[in-house]
């Protein structure tokens, strides 16, 4: 199941006044004794009813590990409310007491809640289960967690990006799968130019759809910027940030700049019939690794490869994203929560979400592109026994490409304010592609919006 989308910011969780939320946390009714920062117990028996927020629109892989979880804790009754995460629904439950056992949300807000005291650390959660984190997941998807020592959600699910070519508009153009390559601009650029196309002045074959707002992060970092010191305090007006956006704007500005970019990938069908592949409206575009799964019903409509975005040494490079499960301060069920989490991203769970995705691939006839769960082992169980050659061998390429990156993830970096920063570095990088502003004045003003934000988060902490 995809990460769910933060639909408010979390910056209305600084609003709130934490001694008011942790009073308010402390009402409830029914369930095992509540929850309070240093004073919960992971080891009891996993009983009772437990109450989630989670599992939105829940698809094969996600009702799969939820119908485990169920068998093996026979002795929880399981509450669900599987609506999308909203930030200022969660601040209305924990003020008025109505507190979840578990909630599930994007791993890069998760150090905001903690930063406010407003969830739990799950070291002793971890202890409780025999659980290693640093051998059930990948580094970079522990380090989106883990704030001042201390890890605080368990993760699920990490979907690297790549790059996924169109290989019919690049044999049109002469341009080869190599010469797509972040880390060589000058090859990069000239490649991009010699498949863009268009008409009157408005584009109609991009060489390269660089995602610049959705992957802003990627080209920063890729090209080694750093957006998040040691101590989670933002460092977007770091020098070392201004390459990788200067790379992005000359990748856009060879396409008609930014204004008729955005329109013409705005106008794509991009799960439909006539999406952008099928439609050689793109050359190359990064995606991340569940867009071939939109892509598979094409087969023989398209003609794909896939290459890793470098970084500026030239070695594959992404980007980990994904949800994570959290336990609020005052939840009524830690025991069972615990449980419940670990019971979700255990290799028995993944391995019936594996089986459940393989017969659903069965049933229509799609290629099974595998699952990229989070945890190396499960990755490499699930791509042995689950991801069979398709018959297409440029499909096989692509999600051979997608498997090989998962090794090179970077985090990108936890904050008390890490939703902030992300949103500033968004609008920094809009006005930079605009040309509004330099990407240094960008960079800079985007700099002093965030701080303000994890200044007034620490202070609240």
């Amino acid at each position: 199941m995809r990460a769910q989308n933060l639909r408010r910011s979390a910056a209305a969780v600084a609003a709130l006044s934490l001694t008011t939320v942790l009073a308010a946390c402390g009402g409830g009714s029914g369930g095992d004794e509540g929850s309070a920062e240093g004073d919960v117990d992971f080891t009891s028996e996993p009983t009772g009813t437990l109450r989630a927020w989670g599992f939105e629109n829940a698809d094969d892989v996600g009702q799969a590990r939820l119908d485990y979880a169920a068998e093996t804790l026979s002795d929880v009754d399981v509450d669900l409310d599987a609506t999308a995460f909203d930030a200022q629904k969660l601040t209305t439950r924990l003020a008025s007491g109505d507190v979840p056992d578990v909630v599930q949300m994007d791993r890069r807000i998760v150090p905001t809640y903690a930063a406010q005291g407003l969830i739990v650390p799950l070291d002793a959660c971890f202890e409780a289960h025999d659980v290693n984190p640093d051998e059930w997941w990948y580094p970079s998807v522990v380090d989106d967690v883990r704030l001042d020592d201390q890890l605080w959600a368990v993760p699920q699910f990490y979907q690297p990006p790549a790059i996924l070519l169109n290989k019919r508009v690049m044999d049109a153009a002469g341009v080869t799968a190599d010469q797509i390559d972040t880390s060589d601009p000058e090859t990069l650029i000239a490649a991009v130019t010699a498949m863009y196309k268009e008409s009157g002045g408005v584009p109609t074959t991009l060489g390269l759809d660089p995602n610049p707002a959705g992957q802003g992060p990627l080209w920063i970092l890729g090209a080694g910027g750093q957006l998040i010191d040691e101590d989670g305090r933002p460092t977007l007006d770091d020098p070392s940030n201004v390459p990788g956006l200067e790379l992005l704007k000359q990748v856009v500005d060879a396409q008609g700049g930014y204004a008729k970019l955005k329109s013409f990938t705005d106008s794509f069908d991009s799960f439909g019939d006539n999406n952008q592949y099928v439609a050689d409206q793109v050359g190359a575009q990064v995606n991340a690794q569940w867009y071939p799964n939109v892509l598979s019903p094409y087969v023989g409509q398209v003609q794909l490869e896939a290459v890793p975005f470098r970084d500026s040494e030239g070695q594959p490079f992404s980007v980990a994203g994904g949800s994570a499960f959290v336990i609020p301060v005052g939840a009524q069920n830690p025991s069972a929560a615990c449980a419940w989490m670990l019971d979700l991203t255990n290799m028995d769970a993944w391995q019936a979400a594996g089986e459940a995705r393989a017969a659903t691939r069965a049933a229509d006839g799609g290629i099974n592109t595998g699952l990229m769960t989070g945890s190396p082992e499960a990755d490499a169980s699930i791509r042995e026994q689950f991801v069979v050659p398709s018959g297409d061998a440029g499909f096989d390429q692509v999600i051979s490409t997608y498997y090989d990156v998962l090794d090179y993830g970077k985090t990108f970096g936890a904050s008390p304010a890490g939703q902030d920063i992300l949103t500033e570095l968004n609008n920094a990088v809009t006005a930079a592609m605009l040309g509004d502003k330099t990407p240094e004045q960008a960079l800079a003003d985007a700099q002093e919006a965030a701080l303000r934000a994890y200044d007034s988060v620490v202070a609240q902490s």
